[in-house]
């Protein structure tokens, strides 16, 4: 097999740690059984930190000229926020190899679809994204338990990991017959749900003025979106990685910063892949979607819809 060549191994990508590109390399050559998995087969947007997590970096989705002719790709049709379309041909990291290349063009996290290529239009999961406010990391932990609940109660059984940044991921995952739209509206309802029963602790404005508690993110389920994958390190000061916990394990007094490249290699050798239930989601999402529905709790957008219908009636 092609050994994948690393250039300037010694640049110093996090200043405060002194962590090279050389140790990223390392790292998810290490991790890269675990997380492969979660990677792989899907659109993958690189995210490049040519001089370091304190200049800027640029997403990238169109797969770079002089890659290896084994690094896979995908070409999807995209419509960009400016207006428009375009083809962008994604790399699919599918492999160790493919994941190392990576590095080597300076992606420090792994950001990829929550759907494959075979079912684009089919994700494999819902996402709540937990942002919580400075400070605010117990109260997100508290939120992620509620968010636990909720979904239990509904027959739904939900995974969580640190974001490896400020936030929680919780994750459920579904068998692939659901739409994004399926996905959104439910992230947006059961959020819509706690929020209205735990008003302060709990909220899914996106404007951070109006904010008032944690915000449980729902937008962020829909095509095209991209999450830093389990076992990504991420952009911060002292190189954190997005972690897979068992729920026992999310306690008040956890720290994300806590979970290094080391602690989460000895972590993969003891418990093995944690997320690796996410992979292989069963689990229908309709007969909850259907409950939800019938909660009395309305999409931002049905009310809205609802006030424009009032507004021209009225007129």
């Amino acid at each position: 097999m092609t050994e994948v060549r690393l250039t300037s191994a010694d640049r110093v990508l996090f200043p405060e740690d002194g962590v090279t590109k050389g140790d990223l390399f390392e790292y998810y050559g290490k991790v890269a059984p675990v997380l492969v998995p979660h990677l792989k087969a899907r659109p993958f947007t690189m995210k490049r930190w040519g001089r370091g997590i304190r200049a800027e970096s640029y997403f990238q989705k169109q797969a770079p000229k002089g890659l290896p002719d084994w690094v896979k790709t995908k070409q999807f049709r995209t419509h960009p926020r400016e207006g428009g379309s375009r083809l962008v041909d994604f790399v699919l990291v599918n492999d160790k190899r493919t994941l190392l290349s990576m590095v080597q063009l300076n992606c420090i996290d792994m950001n990829a679809w929550y759907s494959r290529v075979d079912k684009p239009h089919r994700p494999d999961f819902v996402l709540f994204d937990l942002d919580p406010p400075e400070g605010l990391w117990r109260e997100a932990i508290e939120v992620a338990h509620l968010i636990r609940g909720r979904l239990d109660e509904l027959g739904l059984e939900s995974h969580v990991k640190t974001s490896g940044s400020t936030g929680i991921h919780v994750l459920v995952p579904i068998a692939r017959r659901s739409t994004f739209e399926d996905t959104y509206d439910f992230a947006e309802l059961v959020s819509r749900g706690l929020a209205e029963k735990h008003d302060g602790l709990i909220t899914v404005e996106w404007l951070k003025k109006k904010r008032r508690g944690v915000l449980v993110d729902h937008r962020q389920n829909g095509w095209g979106k991209t999450i830093a994958s389990a076992y990504s390190v991420r952009p911060r000061p002292g190189a954190p990685v997005s972690t897979p916990l068992r729920w026992k394990e999310l306690k008040p007094d956890l720290d994300f910063r806590d979970f290094t490249m080391d602690v989460v290699l000895k972590r993969v050798k003891k418990h093995g892949d944690l997320f690796e239930p996410v992979l292989h989601g069963t689990q229908a999402l309709g007969p909850a979607l259907r409950e939800v529905r019938k909660s009395g709790v309305e999409p931002a957008g049905r009310r809205g819809a609802r006030a424009r219908g009032a507004r021209a009636r009225s007129a």
